[in-house]
């Protein structure tokens, strides 16, 4: 594709390999950590930008096989009351590489996309004769959607945001299904035919493989991964990066990572979080023979199937400790941990690239 401008570098899955095109597909996604800067960056040569920005008509899912799947089923229900895009309804798609940074930390991708969501939510605002904006993010997004709220001035956000609204949101207190995902490959990067074995490496390279590792404030000095000659928990990460051999991931884990579970900021929004429970989820991987590549036994506990239920739990406590938090008995103004089953999933858009 070299000299042919932009083009979807993922925006159909299944052509990646009817075109031959994995090898490039797993570099151009890649990305490289600059100690220097402490920042992420994409490999030399490649340049990438996530189209449709405004819009929600690009949200989707890639698997083709599951077109109701991620936020379409969610636009389409909003649309059927009376939502119009562009109008009432706007999207703020992300690049799902890169994590949403804390105060201190440099984001370059993060500080482009928070400026232009504020200068949407004002657009949108004023659109609609100066009413407040009602932000929603689903999985993933629900982690970036709290964290551009926390970024935004009190004062902006008291003017343009009316509610805060997460479901099924990733969380800096992190969850098993990142560690899983970091260890053994993942199949968020969805090409069909290729092994998460395959994509891992480039998985690996994201700023997000990392974003949501088990913290230690809650999941402790409890056994998170299990092998014959050594368990460990969420104050062994650096070691298990280092066993798993990604141990040029320690630095980034030390320096990106790890300030996201110490800085605890309230949105100071009303805000209202919807998780669901009862379903199993993993909660620790034993690999007896210390042979990652291979698939784990997996533990089961509580959760909606992929984050923890002790991550949402720790959550609402924080949420709840805000002591400039209103107080009410509506749900509209205060933290409701509701319930309902639900299915996460990597809540963003497709991406562009070009060499």
């Amino acid at each position: 594709m070299k000299g042919k401008g932009w083009f979807g570098l993922w925006e159909n899955a299944s052509d990646v390999l009817a075109h031959d095109y994995l090898d490039c597909f797993k570099e151009q996604m890649s990305l490289v950590y600059d100690p220097a800067i402490n920042d992420y960056r994409n490999v030399p040569g490649v340049e990438t930008r996530v189209p449709n920005f405004g819009s929600a008509t690009g949200f989707a899912d890639k698997k083709p096989q599951h077109p109701e799947w991620c936020l379409a089923v969610i636009r389409e229900a909003l649309e059927s009351v009376g939502y119009r895009d562009g109008d009432t309804l706007f999207g703020a798609p992300y690049d799902l590489r890169h994590a949403p940074p804390v105060p201190g930390q440099q984001s370059e991708v993060f500080s482009a996309y928070f400026e232009q969501t504020a200068r949407l939510m004002e657009e949108a605002s004023r659109k609609n004769h100066g009413r407040k904006v009602i932000v929603f993010g689903h999985s993933y997004g629900g982690m970036v959607a709290l964290e551009f709220v926390r970024s935004t001035p009190p004062a902006w956000r008291r003017k343009h945001v009316k509610h805060l609204l997460l479901v099924a949101p990733t969380l800096p207190e992190g969850f098993m299904g990142a560690l899983s995902n970091l260890v053994s490959g993942t199949d968020m990067l969805y090409v069909p035919g290729a092994s998460p074995l395959s994509l891992r490496p480039t998985w690996r390279s994201f700023e997000t493989a990392l974003a949501n590792l088990p913290s230690r404030a809650v999941f402790g000095r409890r056994p998170l991964v299990v092998t014959a000659r050594r368990n460990y928990s969420a104050d062994d990460v650096e070691d298990l990066l280092a066993a798993i051999g990604y141990a040029g991931g320690v630095e980034p884990f030390r320096r990106r990572a790890l300030p996201k579970t110490w800085s605890f900021r309230p949105p100071m929004v009303p805000v209202t979080c919807i998780n669901g429970v009862g379903n199993r989820t993993p909660r620790q991987l034993v690999f007896w023979e210390g042979d990652f590549d291979a698939d784990p036994e997996v533990v089961y506990g509580d959760g909606d199937g992929t984050i923890n239920s002790i991550s949402m739990l720790a959550f609402d406590e924080e949420m709840r400790r805000d002591p400039d938090r209103k107080r009410s008995s509506s749900p509209s103004s205060s933290m409701a941990l509701s319930t309902v089953t639900l299915s996460p999933s990597m809540g963003a858009n497709q991406g562009h690239a070009r060499n």
